[in-house]
């Protein structure tokens, strides 16, 4: 049996984080979609509690740092694990199969792993083993609100 200091959102508390609301559709789209024993996390933006950090807007190698677009994936990331929560209501009962990385990018920005591994690190540091998954990171030319990213995520339900 996990100790209570050992959940999902106790470590959240430890890294000074705590879930957002999970953020309704603003299109024709559900936020996520359960089926069977998987759950599938729409895309979410680097939203915070005042809306987009204006850090987290633009093109990375165009005006946005490195550092910046690890911020972004890292408040995405979080995004999904709201919406996760949202889902299962315990994000103990999660695995993380995969996640995916759209970077905002200038053509020749060659760090978009770096980039999205701020969303990995988190999703690792909050679910622990089971945050270990597979992944993509691309580049694209332009995101909703010129957000830096958007990560979406795959998650095993655990019985």
């Amino acid at each position: 049996m996990t100790a209570p200091s050992d959940t999902p959102l106790a470590r959240l508390q430890a890294l000074g984080l705590s879930l957002p609301a999970a953020a309704a559709p603003v299109a024709n789209y559900v936020p996520f979609v359960r089926t069977g024993a998987l759950l599938f996390i729409s895309g979410q933006l680097p939203l915070g509690a005042n809306g987009l950090d204006p850090a987290h807007q633009g093109k990375l190698g165009a005006g946005v740092s490195l550092e910046a677009g690890q911020s972004a994936a890292r408040q995405a990331a979080l995004n999904v694990l709201a919406q996760a929560n949202a889902a299962v209501g315990d994000l103990s009962k999660l695995r993380a199969v995969r996640l995916g990385g759209y970077v905002n990018s200038a053509p020749d920005f060659a760090s978009l792993p770096q980039v999205v591994n701020g969303a990995s690190d988190l999703v690792a540091a909050v679910l622990g083993e089971n945050g270990k998954h597979a992944r993509f990171a691309v580049g694209v030319a332009q995101l909703p609100l010129d957000a830096a990213v958007e990560v979406e995520g795959i998650f095993e339900i655990l019985p």
